[in-house]
């Protein structure tokens, strides 16, 4: 998406990314009185005061990452979100899987980053909590760390015809998500075939 080498496209996304989380945070706020939740390292005893939108501007003035780290922060979002169904992404942890994801983003993606303590103090956080966000991160994960180019550009084009619409996500069929209605896409071991989500799974991210 070499769009968002334009800092005004930068700016777009870093709105959109945010609303969307938002959506996302605020669902599953809602759905917490209904299913339980597990407590985790990546959740806040209370909800921070800094907006989502905020703290993922605060992360992009200073961390330098490169602006594909953002699109692959995302997808490790998303997939947190799918290996992870006990702990959905909410107003008490969404700002710790940010800072988490942009992170572990930076370090595979980009041949010169910042260390855990940097990030840290990016993140408002302490380095040890850092260090234990990014293990778990990656344990969540299962060490899914690879991002093939076709998962890439499929996440690009999402977000860039969703940019272009300036408003969340739409509900479209063939396995585009709607956060509404709790449709979420899941990929299978070969990141080429969609299958059908739960309608009463925790809010996902999903492209």
């Amino acid at each position: 998406m070499a769009e968002l080498e334009n800092p005004n496209v930068m700016t777009k996304f870093i709105t959109f990314f945010s609303s969307l989380l938002r959506g996302v945070a605020e669902s599953n706020d809602i759905n917490c009185q209904f299913h339980l939740q597990k407590i985790s390292v990546f959740h806040g005893l209370t909800r921070p005061t800094i907006t989502i939108q905020s703290y993922l501007e605060r992360i992009f003035k200073y961390a330098n990452c490169s602006p594909s780290c953002y699109i692959v922060a995302y997808v490790y979002l998303d997939r947190f979100a799918q290996k992870q169904p006990s702990l959905p992404i909410n107003s008490f942890n969404v700002h710790r899987l940010l800072i988490t994801s942009v992170m572990v983003a930076a370090k595979f993606m980009d041949d010169i980053y910042y260390n855990n303590a940097y990030y840290a103090k990016v993140g408002g956080i302490s380095t040890a909590e850092m260090n234990f966000l990014e293990v778990d991160f990656l344990f969540g994960l299962g060490f899914h760390l690879n991002v093939t180019t076709n998962t890439f550009h499929t996440y690009c084009s999402y977000l860039h015809k969703e940019m272009m619409l300036l408003q969340p996500p739409l509900n479209i069929d063939n396995g585009r998500s709607s956060l509404k209605q709790l449709q979420y896409l899941c990929f299978d071991e070969d990141e080429t075939s969609h299958q059908k989500p739960q309608q009463q799974q925790p809010q996902q991210l999903a492209v």
